[in-house]
């Protein structure tokens, strides 16, 4: 009876030792949500109500204006005279909260490139869509993968938080642009920028991640 618990003991910690070290290989699905860092934004404006929106936007239009140059009517500054007088007597800080306006804009475009550093050296999976950089014997081996067909081209690029450029020395071959992949293989979080060529040109991309693919497939859900 002895015998039997030895063996089953040695037999049950022989697998924990081939479990253990598997788990830190695990892949992490990821969707293209999961690659933004959140950064807390704090909405200053949330004190006001819907007309002092309004005022504060037509006060905010106006000082554009003239910081420009440009002239206002009379009636378009009679307008934000009144709205600066309404703000005024309910003594809201209107210097202040364009100040944070200004402030907030630039944390959201910051929240567009900020990625997340916990990814780095992550074995993940995840869908795109391949906009090849480089071929070798007619298969592509670096490409940019992008959340949507057309992005780069059609339209403004995505945030670099949402391009990850994907290196696959076997190669895939790439029959147009709207058939996606899963990507599967190690990420590393490093910033770099990559030079997309087009028929009619070529464009400087700016990149969060990267991907040492080991395996690309044809997305199937």
């Amino acid at each position: 009876m002895k015998q039997v618990i030895y063996h089953t003991t040695i037999s049950l910690l022989t697998i924990v030792l081939f479990i253990v070290p598997a788990t830190g290989d695990q892949i992490q699905e990821l969707r293209w949500s999961d690659l933004i860092k959140e950064i807390t934004l704090e909405d200053p404006f949330k004190i006001l109500e819907p007309d002092q929106l309004s005022d504060l936007a037509i006060i905010a239009r106006l000082r554009q204006l003239q910081a420009k140059g440009d002239q206002p009517s009379e009636g378009a500054i009679k307008e934000m005279e009144e709205s600066t007088r309404r703000l005024e007597e309910a003594n809201i800080d209107i210097d202040g909260l364009l100040a944070k306006r200004t402030e907030t804009t630039e944390l959201r475009k910051q929240q567009g490139a900020a990625v997340r550093e916990d990814l780095d050296g992550q074995q993940v999976r995840m869908p795109g869509y391949a906009l090849p950089l480089e071929f070798t014997d007619a298969k592509v081996t670096q490409f940019l993968l992008v959340p949507w067909v057309g992005a780069c081209i059609h339209t403004p690029p995505p945030p670099p938080n949402q391009i990850v450029f994907v290196t696959f020395d076997e190669g895939v071959e790439i029959k147009g642009l709207f058939s996606p992949f899963w990507i599967t293989g190690e990420m590393s979080v490093q910033s770099a920028t990559k030079n997309l060529f087009f028929v009619d040109g070529s464009a400087d991309i700016n990149v969060g991640y990267t991907i040492n693919a080991n395996q690309v497939q044809p997305y199937k859900k």
